[in-house]
């Protein structure tokens, strides 16, 4: 027997746990309290862990307990190990009843209202008792919620420097952005529009530091203008498409959501070019995760989604 074995066997998956809550509450008396058990309890089980591994696997500091370097190593992939387990209940239940089920999937604003809310469509219609956890939010936090694997898979226009060897991306299709406004908004009546006609517009944009927020500064900049000062910032899409309604407002959308049948009808796609304005939306899964049998028929959804957005005019 040799020594990884020798430590497999010593190694219990209860105190890995215990190791994982102390680091979450900060001190072993707060991570006993969310385990429910005593403090004293929680130190033998540290104890043990470090004997089986010989190595130091928490330092006290002024700000809490913190982990060594070989403290994070166990971590991290008890992150894994616990959430194989999870995925193992989750296919279990699908296969007992694969009407039901449970997704958490990550998302931007703006795929949430496009290829994401389509697929979910047609899964609820088929399947009403499954149940979809979406969260939104920014790309970066996206990326770290599935890093951490908080969320199952993402769905999101990729940034050209999304780079990472722990990911896989697949590509759904090619987008484009576009300068929308309600269908009665007099802009609407031009056959021709330059960017420079805009800029004392009211426009309702999300925040300068979000996917579409950053391209609509650089469209603008590389014409050689000033981003418009944006009378509503908000990530909100039910907000901007009513403040859209009103007839007073511009916004910068992807073309996807203008392709959902029935969606957004009262909406309209201006003519005016924008630089750069085409990209990718992909999902975006982690390498090496095994992915639970309801994820896998979310993505087969998702392609047949893409593919009708593709033959949609």
């Amino acid at each position: 027997m040799d020594d990884v074995d020798r430590i497999e066997r010593r190694l219990k998956l209860h105190d890995v746990r215990v190791l994982m809550s102390v680091v979450e509450a900060g001190s072993m008396h707060k991570a006993a309290e969310r385990l429910a058990t005593s403090q004293p309890a929680i130190s033998r089980a540290i104890g043990d862990l470090e004997h089986a591994l010989g190595v130091r696997l928490l330092d006290r500091s002024p700000h809490g307990i913190e982990p060594t370097q070989y403290g994070r190593a166990i971590i991290k992939r008890g992150l894994a190990v616990f959430d194989e387990l999870r995925q193992g209940v989750k296919d279990i239940e699908f296969l007992a009843d694969p009407t039901a089920g449970a997704l958490r999937i990550g998302c931007t604003e703006s795929t949430a209202a496009g290829p994401v809310l389509a697929a979910i469509d047609r899964l609820t219609l088929r399947h009403p008792r499954v149940v979809f956890d979406v969260v939104t939010g920014s790309v970066p936090a996206l990326c770290r919620d599935l890093a951490e694997r908080r969320v199952e898979l993402v769905i999101l226009r990729t940034p050209e420097a999304l780079v990472d060897d722990d990911i896989v991306v697949e590509k759904l299709f090619d987008d484009s952005y576009f300068v929308v406004a309600a269908k009665q908004n007099l802009w609407t009546r031009r056959r021709r529009i330059e960017l420079a006609d805009l800029v004392h517009e009211r426009w309702t944009l999300p925040s300068p530091d979000s996917v579409v927020g950053t391209f609509a500064r650089d469209a603008f900049r590389a014409q050689g203008l000033t981003l418009p000062a944006t009378t509503v910032v908000t990530l909100s899409m039910h907000l901007r498409n009513r403040l859209l309604a009103t007839g007073r407002f511009l916004t910068i959308m992807s073309g996807f959501i203008l392709k959902l049948p029935g969606k957004h009808a009262s909406l309209k796609a201006l003519p005016v070019k924008l630089p750069n304005a085409r990209g990718t939306v992909a999902i975006i899964t982690l390498k090496n995760r095994t992915l639970s049998p309801l994820a896998e028929l979310f993505i087969e959804t998702a392609r047949a989604v893409a593919k009708a957005l593709k033959n949609a005019k």
